[in-house]
């Protein structure tokens, strides 16, 4: 069986590759900044803020929610969204100990 080649970093090096992908693209920062406003919200109160198609932002939803960034509930026929704070200090705790432990090994610049 092949080895996957990320199965070679750590897995807190993969979770924070993850969480940085997760947010690689602007509707996905959007998108917190919303939620972040609104505490929780529904799918289309999303789109009224955001000028992308309802399929689009349903799609960055999904990937925030799958790297553990947002959290969603099914509310009837609706999807409702809200941030996950704990991932999201997981995630800033992550990048501040990366940032910091780069920073004290450079020499130069």
């Amino acid at each position: 069986m092949a080895l996957n080649k990320s199965d070679i970093f750590t897995l807190k090096d993969q979770q924070l590759a993850l969480l940085a992908k997760a947010l690689s693209h602007p509707a996905r920062i959007a998108i917190l900044k919303v939620l972040a406003t609104k505490n929780e919200c529904v799918c289309g109160d999303i789109v009224l803020e955001i000028p992308l198609a309802q399929s689009t932002v349903s799609q960055h939803l999904k990937e925030l929610k799958t790297a553990g960034l947002i959290t969603g509930s099914i509310d009837g026929s609706k999807s409702c969204y809200c941030i996950n704070r704990t991932m999201l200090k997981k995630f800033n705790q992550s990048i501040s100990q990366l940032f910091e432990s780069i920073t004290d090994k450079l020499k130069c610049c």
